[in-house]
Formats: structure tokens, C-alpha cells, sequence
């Protein structure tokens, strides 16, 4: 061994006796890159996030674009029903209401069904027109 060489617990490496403090600096530094990195990374994902779900309500394909088109088609039968006033009159029996349709679509497929669609239509555009 050479004689200059230290011995003992309380020997550092020189290279790390040296420049303690810039090594320190150094670490910190990092550290706080890396915490601003990773603040950096979740607004990005929360960006990518807010992108992709507005995305997902505006779309258009075409399948979503018919499932709409028939969902708004029937909200406004059901409109109809209730405009009607058949739902106060059948305690919001669907049952009943199931069943006057059923006699109203026989009814229309009917020896009647020409005088039947006329009558309706009377009584439908009286009732729009008295508002």
C-alpha cells in the first residue's frame, strides 16, 4: 500500500471531499427537475383526457348518428302520448296504454281504416291549431 493512501471509517473518496456542496447542488437541482417533469406529465395526460372525452360526446359515426336520430324520434311519440293526455287518463298505466295503441293499430288496419285516418287527422290539426 502506498503511504499516502487514508485509512478508516471517516475517509471519504477525494473526488467527493472536493466538491461536496456542487454535489449536493447537483442532486436538488435534479430532484426538482424531476417533480416539474411529472407536473408536466399529468397536465399533459389531463389535457389528453379533457380531448379525448370531448371527442367521445361529439361523435359521429354513423351507427351513434342513427341511435340518436331514433331516440329523439321516439322522445317525441312518448311527447305525443303525454300531449295526448292519455298518460293522466290511464293513471300512467303503461299496460292500458300499451293496449289503446294496439287497438288504435287494428283499428287503422281495419275495413274503417280510411275513415279512421281522417278522423284523426281532423282531430289533430284542430287541437295544434287551437294550441
Amino acid at each position: 500500500m502506498p503511504p499516502d493512501e487514508r485509512h478508516g471509517p471517516n475517509v471519504a473518496l477525494p473526488s467527493f471531499v472536493a466538491d461536496h456542496g456542487d454535489l449536493r447542488q447537483g442532486l436538488t437541482t435534479t430532484l426538482a427537475a424531476l417533480k416539474r417533469n411529472q407536473a408536466a406529465l399529468k397536465r399533459k395526460r389531463a389535457a389528453r383526457n379533457r380531448c379525448q372525452a370531448a371527442l367521445a360526446r361529439h361523435d359521429m359515426r354513423t351507427w351513434q348518428v342513427e341511435r340518436r336520430k331514433r331516440t329523439r324520434h321516439l322522445i317525441e311519440l312518448g311527447g305525443l302520448i303525454v300531449k295526448a293526455g292519455i298518460v293522466e287518463l290511464t293513471g300512467d298505466d303503461r299496460a292500458m296504454i300499451y293496449g289503446a295503441l294496439i287497438w288504435v293499430a287494428e283499428t287503422m288496419k281495419g275495413e274503417e281504416s280510411e275513415r279512421a285516418r281522417q278522423l284523426w287527422a281532423f282531430k289533430a290539426k284542430k287541437a295544434l291549431s287551437n294550441g
